[in-house]
């Protein structure tokens, strides 16, 4: 079935198009224009609008009350939540347990991505972490990789493993890097003590991601630059950043952005709490209590995840005044080619996949459509 999106303002990466037409038919977008649009089986008048590709968030744990934890039936539940606020595509993250439990998550995640195609795989943000940048992972699960550890994830996921956190430093990590990186999956240094010389040999032995640029990691300091240095400098690196007004300053959020252009992705690494209520959740095997939106491990000031949907997070960079073209591709173009995806996900462009948000004035999401099907 093909649906005509009429009357909107297209904006991606590559620009902004003044009254235009998205043509979708099944999965796929068939075409873009401007003027009389063409034939169809269903037209949507979005005159007003500004129709932007689809949100990709590599990096989040949950919503809706829901945790990505916890099984296939929460994972549903709370991607739901995702997708109203229009991230279309999703990465599932989950933090450190135990081996036969990771594994039993990757498998249910595979199941589900053989089933939805929304949902893009998984990411083990543990168990290989640095116990003293362990922020809200349980450091009774964490480990240095073991002989065997990559082959046993790698089998578990069914090639539905799309991302690892990685502390570089740990005994084992740059072999692991190599590994992860050599079956495909993106690698990323982060909950790490790692220097600027150690993160540059991550990513030579094949990491090209910072989880979570700036948090539970060394800072940037003008004599020992650290991870996120050696991140800024090296064009092959994508960074992660959490615009909450919580994780980072939008002051320095803003120079991050503007210090890698093109490779910073805006993620929610959202927990339970986003789209829901402040109170008690938890977050793998660890309580959490939200107040104001802000969620921190119980009793402590640990930041355990945030309550941030991706729209809030595009509100959130137009604010800091970043242009809306470089705010819009680090929700979509941005994320999409760091998974080596930007062949299919992150433009208005045909033969893209039917990913489309319809944003209104202050751009709260109005409506959306996720491989060619309307969820909102």
């Amino acid at each position: 079935m093909s649906t005509l999106l009429a009357g909107g303002r297209l904006l991606d990466a590559g620009g902004v198009v003044e009254g235009g037409w998205v043509l979708l038919d099944g999965d796929t977008i068939a075409a873009t224009g401007t003027g009389p649009p063409p034939s169809a089986d269903a037209t949507v008048d979005l005159s007003g609008a500004d129709l932007v590709p689809g949100f990709v968030d590599l990096h989040a744990h949950g919503g809706g009350g829901a945790s990505f934890d916890d099984g296939p039936d929460a994972i549903r539940a709370a991607l739901a939540v995702h997708k109203a606020a229009g991230t279309t595509r999703s990465v599932v993250s989950l933090v450190a347990a135990p081996m036969a439990e990771l594994e039993a998550s990757l498998a249910g995640i595979a199941g589900l991505a053989a089933a939805d195609p929304t949902v893009l795989g998984a990411h083990l943000e543990g168990p290989f972490l640095a116990p003293a940048r362990c922020g809200a992972h349980d450091p009774r699960h964490l480990r240095t990789p073991a002989p065997g550890d990559v082959d046993r994830l790698l089998a578990a996921a069914r090639g539905t493993l799309r991302q690892v956190t990685i502390a570089p430093e740990l005994p084992g990590a740059l072999e692991a890097v190599r590994d992860f990186a050599a079956a495909g999956v993106t690698v990323a240094v982060g909950h790490t003590e790692a220097d600027a010389a150690l993160t540059a040999a991550a990513v030579d032995a094949g990491a090209r991601l910072l989880t979570h640029a700036l948090n539970a990691m060394p800072g940037l300091h003008h004599r020992q630059p650290g991870p996120v240095g050696a991140a800024l400098a090296d064009p092959r690196v994508t960074l992660e950043l959490v615009l909450d007004g919580v994780h980072v300053h939008p002051v320095v959020a803003g120079l991050l952005m503007a210090g890698a252009p093109g490779r910073v992705a805006l993620v929610t690494d959202a927990m339970a709490a986003a789209g829901g209520a402040d109170g008690a959740h938890r977050i793998g095997a660890l309580d959490v209590t939200v107040r104001g939106g802000r969620a921190v491990l119980t009793g402590t000031g640990t930041i355990a995840g945030s309550t941030l949907t991706q729209d809030a997070a595009l509100r959130n960079a137009l604010a800091a005044g970043v242009e809306e073209t470089d705010a819009v591709a680090a929700l979509t173009a941005v994320p999409a080619r760091a998974l080596g995806l930007g062949h299919r996900l992150g433009r208005l462009a045909p033969g893209s996949a039917a990913d489309v948000v319809a944003l209104d004035a202050d751009r709260s999401v109005t409506s959306v459509w996720a491989a060619g099907r309307r969820v909102r």
